[in-house]
């Protein structure tokens, strides 16, 4: 996502706090063989965040030890993904350092040095971008690192620079003279950076493009992986926090008699989310939280079942939306057209379900400052939040971003709901004990912040030759930005740009166009979900590409090649997974083959599946993937992504769906929202594209295509369609 930092930052009295100067933004650190700077909030001034056209910052990425170790500072979340290896194998390629000798450690939260690049002066991790915002600054992080360490070196050995060689973390001179990292690392961290640094030809990598271990493997293996669940404070309370059963409803009173009354339980209290109980342990929290009366204001609650929700959006889908991008005339063209086909495709609410659910812990320190230890996706955003409500100066609050284990989105919330609950608890018991807040399963699935519901009704029509002549296209859903902080940048027009993305800029050239959107409210929170409006827009758009083809009687990929020569990475990706896929060959009874291709996040992923059909049992045999992301960075970390893209794409497919009966959520762990089992999960093949394009995202692309190219192979097997999401195997019965 890209956002304005002023908007988010614009009621905010801390702001002022934040400002500072470039000059005096950066100081020289005490840390004896360490080739780093240190970095910390300074006076008011300028606001300084980094931009691309900012010279190399070894001081804020690479630190060198005296045992020549390197390790890169991470300014983004790794939940799962794996950006902790890619960002560090970047600096080291360009230092031509050894892969052993690498580390990574999580950058503090400071969003003058360590901003995303594609949100302003904002740290933070989202749209699958960490790799391909930082490509540029860690190699001209590492490309200065290493010219400083060959500079020091050349002045002790006193032989010219040029002359020295580094490979595999060992730097060398004809004359037979050898050194390691850490032999120069004092004397290159009194060098000045240099102004500009030649950066290696693609040709030149020895790292990159290459399988490496993740460095998080064994330590995620073994248990000593520190995620926030794992963290603990001396006389740490455990908080837990009763929530309106539904969504808009707020607190009316409460007796905490009978839970003050359960062994180990310390405080209740109320805050602006409800009633948070605080003890010694997480059971006696639970337990305590189960035996509070409370009644609840309904009065501007969502109190409407999922039935009648779609119901509202079938009624809306029958009148004009705002338009979101038109060519031509689509009603006039659809009038003329030798074939049309109406669809409608509707997606129900999903929820992340991250393995490990939403929890931090808040530390008041002796000098009146705060620690958080927490698995921080919108460091900046939540930093903030958490002084402005205890009444700290962003300098007296610290961040700890820890691995988190997974998000999908569900971390990075504009209004940092769990920090602010956390913060809330905080400053209505005087911050007297440490406290870690914790979200059950329970608490995840019925908290809200899910994956839009959405309703899609789509005509196209087409010639007698088969040409696309007229598409009209209008969605019903809410708007993830609306009302918060990020609205001026993702709202234009009244049209949330996240809604109509993969469905309002298509790769098809039809001339007759016409795509609408109408946001409805509603008091449920919503929020991205991994690939976000790509989940259902490329389900409505590639099936309906599929069922043209069929109706014009043409093979569905070179239908689609037809018309993507103007896009020839979609074409790539396209000839590639069906080449590797098989597409095109017959299939036995029972059996079926589908294709689908979609961009996100400036990746590009074409997928092949294939079926087995017995009545309204179907089971997903294989799954061919074709991606086009750039340069890999590493080949094995892009390939498990699509793999857990596809996994993730197909739990949406086969069966999540979160439901509301008279405004109450149906489900509440993985018996009634139940995961992706392994039983479910088919082979995967990942073919990667080569490229000297710059990397693009992977952590979301895989998702997208899943559910178009099951639909497309159901369709193959059966010749019944299966559109909306989850699928209802049941209309396949008598296929």
């Amino acid at each position: 996502m890209l956002f304005n930092a002023s908007r988010c930052f614009a009621d905010s009295s801390a702001l002022a706090s934040l400002k500072t100067s470039r000059r005096n933004f950066l100081k020289a650190s005490g840390a004896a063989g360490a080739l780093v700077v240190g970095a910390s909030f300074a006076p008011p001034g300028k606001v300084f965040a980094a931009t691309p056209k900012d010279g190399p910052m070894p001081a804020a990425f690479v630190r060198v030890a005296p045992d020549s170790t390197v390790t890169v500072l991470i300014k983004h979340l790794d939940k799962g993904q794996g950006i902790a290896t890619g960002l560090t194998t970047i600096v080291a390629e360009e230092m031509d350092a050894d892969w052993p000798q690498m580390r990574a450690e999580f950058a503090p939260s400071n969003p003058q040095l360590y901003n995303n690049l594609a949100f302003g002066p904002i740290q933070g991790t989202g749209g699958s971008n960490s790799v391909a915002n930082s490509w540029i600054q860690l190699r001209m992080a590492g490309a200065a690192a290493r010219a400083m360490l060959v500079a020091a070196a050349a002045a002790e050995w006193k032989v010219p620079a040029g002359e020295i060689q580094i490979a595999r973390g060992a730097l060398t001179h004809a004359s037979g003279k050898s050194g390691a990292f850490g032999d120069f690392a004092v004397k290159a961290a009194a060098l000045a950076v240099p102004a500009g640094v030649k950066l290696k030809d693609p040709k030149e990598f020895k790292l990159i493009g290459t399988r490496i271990p993740r460095l998080d493997s064994v330590a995620k293996t073994t248990g000593k992986a520190v995620y926030a669940m794992d963290a603990r404070a001396p006389d740490m309370l455990t908080a837990v926090v009763a929530r309106p059963p539904k969504f808009g409803g707020k607190l009316k009173s409460f007796d905490a008699a009978a839970a003050k009354a359960v062994k180990g339980v310390v405080d209740v209290v109320a805050i602006p989310q409800g009633v948070a109980v605080l003890a010694d342990n997480t059971w006696a929290a639970m337990k305590g939280r189960e035996a509070l009366k409370i009644e609840w204001d309904f009065g501007g609650a969502e109190a409407r079942s999922s039935d009648q929700i779609f119901a509202d959006y079938r009624k809306l889908a029958e009148t004009q939306g705002t338009v979101a991008a038109k060519r031509g005339d689509a009603d006039a063209a659809l009038k003329t057209a030798a074939k049309v086909i109406e669809a409608e495709f509707a997606f129900p609410y999903l929820a992340h379900a991250p393995m490990e659910p939403l929890n931090c812990v808040f530390a008041m320190q002796g000098d009146g400052s705060c620690e958080i230890t927490a698995g921080s996706q919108f460091q900046t955003i939540e930093h903030m939040t958490a002084a402005g409500i205890l009444g700290l100066k962003p300098e007296q609050v610290k961040i700890k971003t820890v691995w988190a284990g997974g998000s999908f989105g569900r971390r990075a919330t504009p209004n940092a709901d769990y920090f602010s609950e956390a913060a809330m608890i905080m400053k209505a018991t005087g911050g007297k004990r440490p406290v870690h807040l914790v979200w059950t399963r329970e608490d995840d699935l019925r908290g809200g912040f899910y994956r839009p519901m959405f309703l899609h009704k789509l005509t196209a029509g087409i010639d007698k030759d088969g040409k696309i002549v007229g598409w009209k296209h209008r969605l019903v859903g809410q708007s993830i930005g609306a009302g918060t902080p990020l609205e001026a940048m993702l709202v234009k027009d009244g049209v949330d740009a996240v809604s109509v993305e993969g469905a309002r800029d298509l790769p098809y050239p039809i001339a007759n166009f016409t795509a609408e959107l109408h946001s409805p409210k509603s008091p449920v929170p919503v929020l991205w979900w991994r690939s976000v409006g790509s989940t259902h827009t490329a389900q409505a758009v590639e099936v309906m590409i599929d069922e043209l083809a069929n109706a014009a009687g043409k093979n569905p990929v070179e239908f689609r090649l037809g018309m993507l020569k103007e896009h020839p990475r979609h074409a790539g990706v396209l000839k590639l997974a069906a080449e590797k896929g098989g597409f095109g060959e017959k299939m036995p009874a029972g059996k079926g083959r589908g294709i689908a291709v979609h961009e996100s996040f400036s990746s590009y992923v074409a997928m092949v599946i294939d079926v087995t059909v017995d009545g309204a049992k179907v089971k997903v045999d294989r799954i061919v993937a074709a991606v086009d992301c750039g340069i890999a960075v590493n080949p094995d970390v892009i390939r498990a992504q699509v793999e857990g893209g596809a996994g993730y794409g197909l739990g949406a497919a086969l069966r999540n769906k979160v439901t509301l009966t008279g405004g109450v959520v149906d489900q509440s762990n993985f018996d009634s929202y139940e995961p992706l089992r392994i039983s479910d999960m088919p082979k995967v093949e990942v073919h990667i594209v080569a490229s000297n394009e710059a990397p693009t995202g992977i952590g979301e692309p895989g998702v997208p295509p899943v559910a178009p190219a099951l639909s497309n192979a159901i369709f193959n097997a059966t010749g019944k369609r299966l559109r909306s999401l989850p699928f209802d195997f049941d209309q396949l019965r008598g296929a």
